[in-house]
């Protein structure tokens, strides 16, 4: 078999034509994955305590079950996520001590020292022998 040597190449007008992408299908499959995701994920907003917690070097993270009490900077006390006064604080305190279990003190860094003491001094009283406050962890 012979090939021609010569490089030139020789006009075809079916070569001139240049395959397309049909890009109609690609579009509908991203518009419905968009739609998938904007289906599937939840924009429901997550409340919270605001609590800015006082930075340790030699703060440790804690591997059991606590109970949480938590305090803002407007002196606002909550157990577990609710607001309580210091008499329904007391009596949830109780319950804690009567279970057995540890306790976290989340008090953020403008909350009155005076306040954070009174709140420990309620669960000394109650019994509760391990109590930790909530630091962030800061790098040295």
């Amino acid at each position: 078999m012979r090939f021609p040597r010569s490089s030139s190449l020789r006009w075809q007008p079916y070569l001139e034509v240049k395959p397309l992408i049909d890009l109609a299908p690609m579009i509908d499959i991203v518009f419905q994955l968009l739609i998938f995701f904007l289906l599937t994920s939840s924009f429901i907003f997550q409340p919270g305590i605001k609590i800015n917690l006082p930075r340790a070097v030699t703060s440790e993270v804690i591997h059991e079950p606590t109970a949480i009490i938590a305090m803002t900077a407007e002196n606002l006390i909550y157990f577990e996520g609710r607001v309580v006064t210091m008499a329904e604080l007391k009596s949830r305190i109780q319950t804690v001590a009567e279970r057995e279990q540890p306790l976290l003190i989340k008090a953020d860094r403008k909350t009155s020292l005076g306040r954070v003491v009174e709140v420990w001094d309620l669960c000394r009283a109650a019994g509760i022998e391990k109590i930790n406050l909530a630091t962030n962890q800061e790098l040295r």
